[in-house]
């Protein structure tokens, strides 16, 4: 039977990813997943794609407190509590509007002057909701295996090229793609499989530096093709039109905790 390997999140969308041993799935996800997001001077989602190293900031969120602390490299660390919210802004994630108020405190001025262009730190009025486009992502540890094996120099291909909520060991390769529209028990939660993950130019990227370092993209499409399939999105709102995909989106459809270890199990 599959089971759970690894778990990942980050608080702030496009900073370095934890492993935590487990996560709670509430109806719109992991609720701390992704809980603040980043938009430039005009309002736009700013993340990975516009600015790689974005993945050297780490940042470590207290729920109970509304506290945040965000270590950028070679400095103190930046913390305070994010409670105290500023002007209601609507960002626009890939053609869904995620509303949301800016985070009033230091967190601003200091991802201003890491990235090197104007950024404001944004938290979204529904926890959970600062996704891409659906709350839960799946990927088996095989697929990543295969992916390293069919390309030249795939040993650089770390898994956390892709950012993934859940990795699932003991599938078959590709496996995963075939539970679309199947329900899916994840350790004490239900989730539905809807389609496949686009994927966009941060896969290209260094997971430690966020520098471009292997044509991911290239690699995937390389052996797969160029695979656009119907998400329940319009493909021109998806990553790079939703051209080269792997991996899996999930809805949730009975809330629980997933912990690393936990069976996972296809349901009838």
């Amino acid at each position: 039977m599959p089971v759970v390997s690894r778990l990942s999140t980050t608080p702030v969308k496009g900073t370095a990813l934890h492993s935590p041993d487990g996560v709670e799935l509430t109806g719109n996800g992991v609720e701390d997943n992704r809980r603040f997001h980043l938009v430039d001077e005009r309002g736009r989602l700013f993340n990975g794609k516009h600015h790689g190293p974005l993945v050297r900031l780490t940042a470590h969120y207290d729920a109970e407190r509304d506290h945040l602390t965000l270590q950028v490299p070679g400095r103190t660390p930046v913390e305070g509590t994010t409670a105290e919210l500023g002007e209601a802004v609507t960002t626009n994630f890939y053609g869904r509007d995620v509303p949301g108020h800016r985070v009033t405190g230091p967190w601003s001025a200091a991802l201003t002057g890491f990235v090197g262009r104007p950024v404001s730190l944004i938290a979204t009025d529904t926890p959970g909701h600062g996704v891409d486009v659906h709350p839960v992502t799946l990927i088996s540890t095989a697929t990543l295996e295969h992916l390293r094996s069919v390309t030249p120099g795939g040993e650089r291909l770390d898994g956390r090229r892709f950012r993934m909520l859940v990795e699932l060991a003991g599938c078959g390769v590709h496996e995963e793609d075939t539970w679309a529209g199947r329900r899916v028990r994840l350790g004490g939660s239900v989730v539905r499989v809807v389609g496949p993950v686009p994927r966009c130019v941060v896969t290209n990227e260094n997971p430690e530096t966020g520098e471009v370092d292997f044509g991911t993209l290239t690699a995937i499409a390389r052996y797969r093709g160029e695979r656009a399939q119907d998400l329940g999105t319009p493909v021109a709102h998806l990553p790079d039109g939703g051209k080269v995909v792997l991996g899996m989106y999930a809805t949730v459809e009975e809330p629980g905790a997933i912990r690393i270890g936990d069976d996972v199990e296809v349901l009838p």
